[in-house]
């Protein structure tokens, strides 16, 4: 298998890139490694291939699903406020963090809690960072479970359900036992205060 790294942007783009932004720009869904856990993603602006997802995981109206975004700048692009307490802790925490935000904008309603919350995630993943900047959108990184099923911790746990339910298995990582662990879960209070909801 081919390294992944900074050092060989051109085969990154080429080898890894192309085939998965292709599937995501066709509605397709994708079985990825996220800067957690092995993830289930699809193009987060994209009403039906989020709906593929929930019926994928036996989720009926799964969502609201965690999703990943490249940078603070993208980010802006949807959610109404960012508070500056939050976009202090996005530059600074060093473990990965999903943080929910309580209005979103310009994303499909089932990519949001009843609310219109939502949880969105900046990973500092090579691959990951690499797709969204490249993909130019959000993309949804729920775990690339069943409902009710354990959560993989590497490739060879996810089931077979899984891997044949996506269009598109990227080839990285995939012999990595070593995977992170669910992301720390914070929210902006009612009082402007951050409050940890997983650690």
């Amino acid at each position: 298998m081919q390294t992944f790294t900074n050092q060989n942007t051109y085969m990154v783009q080429n080898y890894y890139l192309e085939p998965v932004i292709a599937t995501l720009e066709s509605g397709g869904l994708i079985l990825y490694p996220t800067d957690t856990t092995w993830g289930i993603g699809c193009d987060a602006t994209n009403t039906a291939a989020i709906d593929k997802v929930s019926r994928l995981k036996n989720q009926a109206n799964a969502g609201p699903f965690v999703l990943l975004v490249a940078s603070i700048e993208m980010l802006k692009h949807y959610v109404v406020e960012i508070h500056p307490r939050v976009e202090t802790l996005l530059l600074f925490h060093a473990r990965p963090l999903t943080v929910i935000y309580k209005d979103a904008k310009n994303l499909p309603p089932n990519a949001c809690g009843a609310d219109g919350s939502v949880a969105v995630r900046i990973p500092q993943d090579v691959l990951c960072k690499s797709l969204l900047e490249e993909f130019g959108k959000p993309i949804v990184a729920t775990t690339a479970n069943i409902g009710g099923m354990p959560i993989p911790k590497h490739f060879g746990e996810i089931s077979s359900d899984v891997i044949m339910g996506v269009d598109y298995v990227v080839k990285y990582r995939t012999l990595d036992k070593d995977m992170g662990e669910p992301s720390v879960l914070a929210r902006l209070s009612d009082d402007e205060e951050l409050e940890f909801l997983r650690e």
